[in-house]
């Protein structure tokens, strides 16, 4: 089986959410992957960030309807 490569650019760190032992790190980042429209992106990342776990990306739209969930809490 052929490993998928792809790009990407953080262009926007907004933060860490949560640090492990291992010093990897939860964060909220807007990213452009492989040349597209950045999106906001929440997922580990390895202390170099060369490694990163899996994560959740979401769109303009769909990270406002989660902060509007989040806000109605």
């Amino acid at each position: 089986m052929q490993r998928t490569e792809f790009k990407y650019e953080v262009v926007e760190s907004y933060g860490v959410i949560s640090e492990s032992a291992s010093g990897w790190k939860k964060e909220l980042n807007k990213i452009s992957w492989n040349g597209g429209n950045p999106k906001y992106d929440i997922r580990d990342w390895a202390p170099d960030h060369q490694k990163m776990g899996k994560g959740v990306t979401l769109t303009d739209e769909e990270f406002t309807a989660l902060k509007e969930l989040i806000n109605k809490l």
